[in-house]
């Protein structure tokens, strides 16, 4: 389903009662950054994080996403916000920027729905400086559903997005998502060549390093 129009305004709605999640990955990432670090945030969606991170320190952001609806979402989200985030609409396996433009990369909850996965890592690589760090934060295929059922309660949504929300974790989103096997072999396909892996309850993150 394309993330346009309606579509990603009801999403930009939902996910907004997740804004918690998207603190804490920015406190828990932005000492991870320099100071005056250069970072794009892949498929920011809405830009909630990249909002989130711009609050905390003296960054250079960017967030790149497909969708041309997400992009106009996004950038009055930051100017609401009264924060700079630059947003831009772009593919990620093919990126619109020069080599070694970052210092951090981010993509959250999207890998899964990129059409070329090795070719989007690939890209990472590319437009990350040396050193540079790039991480992928996404669902594991083999999250349990009753893991899910409570991450979902956790948003705080009404009943009737509850359960669209469940329905599209269960028939949508777990269909689509990778292992963290899978994750290792596509990293392994690019000059990145190995990676550091982290997962919980329903979610891994991927952690790349250019060096």
């Amino acid at each position: 389903m394309a993330m346009e129009g309606l579509v990603a305004s009801w999403y930009a709605k939902i996910t907004q009662k997740d804004m918690q999640r998207h603190k804490l990955l920015a406190k828990q990432l932005a000492g991870k950054i320099p100071v005056g670090g250069r970072v794009l945030e892949i498929a920011p969606g809405p830009g909630y994080f990249a909002i989130e991170l711009a609050r905390l320190g003296n960054y250079q952001i960017t967030g790149m996403d497909i969708s041309k609806s997400f992009v106009e979402i996004a950038q009055k989200n930051a100017a609401e916000a009264g924060v700079k985030v630059e947003f831009r609409q772009g593919n990620a396996s093919d990126m619109p920027f020069e080599d070694e433009s970052f210092d951090f990369m981010f993509c959250q909850a999207a890998f899964k729905n990129f059409s070329q996965p090795i070719s989007a890592i690939a890209e990472m690589h590319r437009v990350l400086s040396t050193p540079g760090t790039a991480v992928i934060v996404d669902l594991r295929r083999d999250a349990p559903r009753d893991q899910i059922d409570t991450y979902v309660k956790g948003m705080g949504m009404g009943y009737v997005n509850a359960l669209i929300t469940k329905w599209t974790f269960r028939r949508v989103l777990l269909k689509n998502a990778y292992t963290i096997a899978e994750m290792e072999a596509f990293v392994a396909q690019t000059r990145f060549g190995k990676c550091r892996v982290e997962s919980d309850n329903i979610t891994f993150q991927v952690w790349m390093e250019k060096r």
